[in-house]
């Protein structure tokens, strides 16, 4: 199901869906939706069995029951700017001069206007209770999943999540490891730092939802729109925002809202949007 499919206006960029909630396309006035908390989750992880780990830091804005998320670079948030964002307007958030706000805030909106249910397009995915790890792999199944079945060799990976590369070395596809950190990954596969110039030489891209906190999601998005590649987003990061691309670039979305899988050892879910699996 698309976002077209549910009657809502068809964006192909995120001003046109920021311009889009404003006038009113999605629901009730921004300007009267006010935000009652804000607050950072940070996270440090080594897998057992994994040579190397990795830190994460997210903001999270609380609009009613919703949650909206957008990752940051650890330690780039100010105190300063969570004071920003309580009591304050969804709508004066998205003018924020920090975009992980504009984004939280966005993200928080349509959490509480877009909930993951069947009614607006999405499909429950449950997520076993176990170690980090074994969460982890069955995240990425289900990512990975969202992939045509046929017809992909070579997979630009855009945010680099071990066992989303381990899934895909599972199936035998090839793919292209890129990451605005650098670094390589746990097969000692050098990241590359611009995956601009590595769309040509790929046939599916599959990207985190963190390229919209730091501005890269859009040159995606419009290659993928202008040569149908397929484009699979995994979402912590705008897991209400990126469903509304489905069927003006994006494929498939695999959206987690907060809490995020490695904050609980329970089962929980995921929801998963597009796709033809």
């Amino acid at each position: 199901m698309t976002a077209t499919a549910l009657h809502e206006p068809a964006v192909r960029t995120v001003d046109q869906l920021i311009e889009a909630v404003r006038t009113g396309s999605y629901g009730s006035d921004p300007a009267e939706e006010r935000i009652a908390l804000a607050f950072t989750t940070a996270q440090a992880v080594r897998h057992t069995g994994r040579t190397s780990g990795y830190r994460n830091e997210a903001l999270s804005l609380r609009l009613d029951a919703a949650v909206g998320s957008c990752a940051v670079e650890p330690g780039g948030l100010s105190a300063a700017a969570l004071d920003d964002c309580v009591g304050a307007s969804v709508a004066e958030l998205l003018d924020h001069p920090m975009l992980p706000v504009r984004v939280a805030a966005l993200d928080a909106y349509l959490s509480r206007v877009r909930p993951h249910t069947p009614e607006h397009g999405a499909r429950p995915y449950a997520l076993p209770a176990g170690s980090s790890l074994h969460r982890s792999r069955a995240r990425a199944r289900a990512v990975v999943d969202l992939l045509p079945a046929t017809g992909v060799r070579r997979v630009l990976v855009v945010g680099v999540v071990n066992s989303l590369l381990e899934q895909l070395r599972e199936r035998g596809a090839g793919y292209v490891p890129c990451d605005l950190k650098g670094g390589t990954t746990e097969w000692g596969e050098p990241v590359r730092t611009d995956a601009l110039t590595e769309l040509e030489h790929c046939d599916a891209i599959l990207a985190s939802g963190m390229t919209l906190g730091n501005g890269t999601f859009q040159p995606l998005l419009d290659h993928a729109a202008a040569t149908g590649k397929p484009l699979v987003m995994f979402a912590q990061t705008g897991s209400a925002v990126l469903p509304r691309f489905v069927g003006t670039g994006v494929t498939a979305v695999s959206a987690e809202p907060y809490p995020f899988f490695w904050l609980d050892g329970g089962p929980g879910v995921i929801h998963r949007y597009g796709g033809t699996r």
